[in-house]
């Protein structure tokens, strides 16, 4: 099993969040597809370099010991390729600043899905944090209301089902280590990529991508989802999950940069007020966790 040093993970998990933010910046580049196309596109490349990368990391014989029969692990891909779908659609629907700002809510709603479903107790900073950064997501909503945007509703609906997915993974995690199991995120990420393409390709009909889009899209695949979720899980395993939270948070810094220096998408004042909003709350919120359960460790 590859290990690396605490430092080391630290510089993988930044490049990890740089490569997960190339995605709005790189759609935005695209000639002709559009749509369902680019999530099919981006989920078969996915799915493929997957198929490569774990045959030669962990062996042919890796994929004969998946839970292929465990809903669990179905259940885990379920919420991937909902992630994968949701999160393309939302970055052809509204700007890529939109998109990541309501991704980066994930853990705050994650948090609160636990309290309301499975009594998980929330301390004061975490209802804090959710009251802050839900000020800065109203800021957004009604700046974006007033410049007439037809489509940030229905695109921050869409985006909105990313996080949703994720609280329910998150819970779906829970409850497997509570009956003695545990999930191989990677695999479940394969799969979510498989359903995900089969899922978007009879909406992709007819298909229009020329090579310049197959080509961007088959970068995403491979360099923007497939390597940097491998990349992940062995800094996952050197690092808390406080410290992959707050390292996460660089994809949002990263991506709205990238989509406004190359991608023409110059983000209003206000996305930006608010946006800083959520991240502060989110990056508060973390950060006295982490400080707390080190002085309940001492």
């Amino acid at each position: 099993m590859l290990t690396i040093k605490h430092g080391h993970a630290v510089a993988l998990m930044v490049l990890v969040t740089a490569m997960w933010s190339i995605a709005g910046v790189v759609t935005r580049h695209l000639d002709q597809v559009r749509g369902f196309e680019v999530t099919f596109w981006r989920s078969a490349f996915t799915a493929l370099s997957l198929v490569i990368i774990m045959s030669v990391w962990r062996g042919i014989g890796f994929w004969k010991s998946l839970p292929w029969r465990s809903p669990y692990f179905w259940l885990s891909g379920l919420c991937w390729a909902c992630m994968f779908t949701a999160f393309m659609m939302a970055l052809t629907l509204t700007a890529v600043a939109n998109v990541l700002i309501t991704l980066a809510c994930g853990p705050l709603l994650t948090a609160l899905g636990a309290w309301l479903f499975i009594s998980h107790r929330l301390p004061l900073r975490t209802w804090m944090a959710i009251a802050f950064a839900g000020l800065g997501i109203a800021l957004i909503f009604n700046s974006q209301l007033q410049l007439g945007d037809p489509n940030f509703l229905l695109g921050i609906c869409v985006a909105l089902l990313v996080p949703l997915a994720g609280a329910t993974q998150w819970t779906l995690i829970q409850k497997s280590q509570a009956k003695g199991l545990t999930l191989d995120l990677v695999p479940s990420v394969f799969v979510g990529a498989l359903l995900s393409s089969l899922i978007t390709l009879p909406l992709a009909f007819p298909l229009q991508a020329n090579a310049h889009d197959v080509g961007l899209l088959a970068l995403l695949g491979l360099f923007q989802l497939a390597i940097p979720c491998t990349l992940s899980v062995i800094c996952a395993r050197v690092l808390k999950a406080p410290e992959v939270a707050l390292l996460s948070l660089l994809e949002v810094i990263f991506g709205i940069s990238l989509a406004w220096l190359w991608g023409n998408e110059e983000p209003h004042f206000s996305v930006l007020i608010g946006g800083s909003m959520v991240l502060v709350a989110l990056f508060a919120n973390e950060w006295l966790g982490w400080r707390q359960r080190n002085v309940e460790s001492q």
